[in-house]
């Protein structure tokens, strides 16, 4: 029975007592429900046809009316090139305010962008990294670093606190960090997670983008297989797009006090460790910062988020982008799992688009504050 995991996105994570989410080929129900039945495991059919839910989200694309950018739709999902174009027309219109460059160049050669969002009030400024889209098919991730840009760019004359974010602080934004896998989710396969590098030996594509950091790398939590969706890589920073991103955070690790990665989904704000049970060194700062933030999102539409340690509160991952971050000095490290709880998975429709990204902002706005005042 071939099936694909949502969540967890290993089988060593799943437990007795926990939820699993799985996918299944149409064919393959009729074997597996009554297996299930069998083996007295309880189960719910949360998307009976998941084809239609798909073509019901990215169906209308075509005939989407493609307005200006000028009139831009946060509030829907957009492909690998509008994205890009979006971000080339922020950078000439604000061009105060916003900054546009590359790190690299992915596997399959496209440019890996980031905004560099902020008013150059003076020569040296403290910075907040924010990525989206590691992994290709949590297209909520893109969706909201664009509306984080958004907010900045409308709100920055009115609202005191973004005011002083953006006078005080740089924030580098990379919208879409896995390009390859995102342009493939859109084209190919719309569950896609890997990044789209290619394996000689087992013909199987790509690396997770999540698993390929050098830290504790291909430990627990990551596969050695390359057909498997946490495929750790042939060697750490064997991606692109990795390497470029960890080259430039190791050149700026004085000047970046915080590292924000925007994955989906389970609600949680996670912090350090993910690849071992332990207590970083300046806990209570962290921790104080994520109850904080928890609480400034569930105060929009009362959402509840679990937070702690990605090792207690997920499970024990090793090579993530979190992990590293932190252990090359940034203090303040975060992965967000952005909604749902699994209802939607992947599928999380448009319409949530908004009222997630608001209380997300909500969250973003309080670790940042929180960064500015000393924490002792």
């Amino acid at each position: 029975l071939q099936v694909d995991l949502w969540q967890p996105s290993s089988p060593f994570q799943i437990v007795e007592g926990t939820v699993t989410d799985v996918r299944v080929p149409q064919n393959t129900t009729r074997s597996l429900l009554p297996y299930l039945q069998q083996a007295n495991i309880q189960y719910t059919v949360l998307i009976s046809d998941l084809q239609q839910a798909i073509e019901n989200q990215t169906g209308e694309r075509s005939h989407r009316n493609r307005r200006s950018l000028s009139e831009y739709n946060y509030e829907v999902y957009h492909s690998l090139e509008e994205i890009e174009d979006w971000m080339q027309y922020v950078n000439r219109t604000y061009s105060d305010l916003i900054h546009m460059f590359s790190v690299g160049k992915s596997y399959e050669g496209r440019p890996l962008y980031v905004l560099k969002l902020g008013k150059r009030s003076r020569p040296y400024k403290k910075a907040v990294w924010i990525d989206c889209g590691i992994h290709a098919r949590e297209w909520i991730g893109p969706a909201f670093c664009q509306w984080f840009v958004k907010e900045a760019l409308q709100t920055y004359q009115t609202d005191p606190d973004m005011r002083k974010m953006l006078t005080q602080l740089y924030f580098y934004i990379m919208p879409v960090f896995n390009v390859d896998g995102y342009h493939f989710s859109w084209t190919n396969d719309r569950f896609w997670r890997k990044t789209r590098s290619k394996n000689v030996r087992f013909h199987c594509h790509g690396v997770d983008a999540n698993r390929n950091w050098k830290v504790k790398w291909c430990d627990q939590g990551a596969s050695l297989h390359p057909c498997d969706d946490t495929y750790c890589g042939p060697f750490p920073e064997s991606e692109p797009e990795v390497k470029a991103v960890a080259h430039f955070l190791r050149k700026h690790r004085k000047q970046i006090k915080a590292y924000l990665s925007f994955h989906a989904y389970a609600q949680m704000l996670l912090y350090p460790y993910s690849y071992k049970y332990a207590t970083i060194p300046n806990f209570n700062c962290v921790e104080s910062a994520a109850y904080n933030a928890v609480n400034a999102l569930q105060s929009a539409y009362g959402v509840r988020y679990r937070y702690g340690p990605a090792s207690s509160t997920l499970y024990v991952s090793s090579g993530s982008s979190m992990d590293w971050a932190y252990k090359n000095g940034i203090p303040y490290a975060f992965a967000f799992e952005l909604r749902d709880t699994g209802h939607f998975g992947f599928l999380l429709p448009e319409t949530l688009i908004k009222p997630t990204c608001t209380e997300t902002m909500l969250a973003v706005k309080n670790i940042t504050l929180h960064l500015l005042k000393k924490c002792h």
